[in-house]
């Protein structure tokens, strides 16, 4: 096929976002026709520049709405209206893109510490017609810089971002400074947490298991873990 035809043959937004909506549908997600067209928008600029620059694996309608809105969505019933998010290392926008177009209430921001993919989620946002922060930065130097006030994060999102070890080195020495850390994992998350506590970390905060939901056509499951300072 020439690259035009196959620039032909791609979906228009408006049928991406029919296609996200069925999908979406046949899964069980409920994704607002007002924010179908929006993902549609954003995917459709994320997968461009995913030809540039590595920025995602689900590049097709269906692995887009299973795993990434599936996560993103699963995030909701945790937050409160209105809560201050900051999305770890969020590479292409996943799930603080996707958390803000299903909760305009959230006040999200995003952060990546690699300065070309933060250059790069901006210009998605913008191309998505979004208006979302994005930070060229470190996320534990964000939090840091915030310790208290109206600007404090009430919680951390981060998915694919690190081993839990990692994670709990940047952020438990200042748990202090922000809400709580939701972090989505997969099966091997209790083997990383075994990792963690034999570094010695996790001493200084709680970590709790707070939901889990199946990774669609497979026989494994995603779980959200919850860390906040302990009592």
């Amino acid at each position: 096929m020439s690259d035009a035809a196959e620039e032909a043959s791609k979906p228009v937004p408006a049928d991406l976002a029919g296609a996200i909506a069925a999908e979406a549908a046949r899964i069980g997600i409920i994704v607002p026709p007002d924010a179908a067209a929006r993902l549609a928008a954003y995917a459709a600029s994320l997968w461009a520049w995913n030809e540039r620059l590595n920025l995602t694996r689900h590049t097709d309608v269906g692995r887009f709405v299973s795993r990434d809105v599936g996560d993103s969505a699963a995030l909701l019933a945790h937050l409160a209206h209105g809560e201050r998010v900051l999305d770890v290392g969020t590479g292409g926008g996943v799930p603080g893109v996707i958390l803000a177009i299903l909760r305009p209430d959230l006040r999200v921001e995003l952060s990546d510490s690699v300065a070309k993919k933060a250059r790069a989620v901006a210009e998605i946002v913008r191309e998505a017609g979004l208006t979302i922060p994005v930070h060229a930065a470190a996320a534990q130097e964000l939090v840091a810089s915030r310790p208290a006030g109206a600007a404090r994060f009430d919680t951390l999102v981060a998915r694919a971002v690190a081993p839990l070890s990692k994670l709990l080195s940047w952020f438990e020495p200042r748990a202090d400074s922000f809400g709580r850390l939701l972090v989505i994992k997969g099966p091997r998350w209790e083997e990383e947490l075994a990792e963690a506590r034999a570094n010695r970390l996790g001493k200084k905060v709680s970590i709790r298991r707070i939901a889990s939901w199946p990774l669609v056509g497979t026989a494994s499951e995603s779980v959200l873990l919850e860390i906040r300072t302990a009592g």
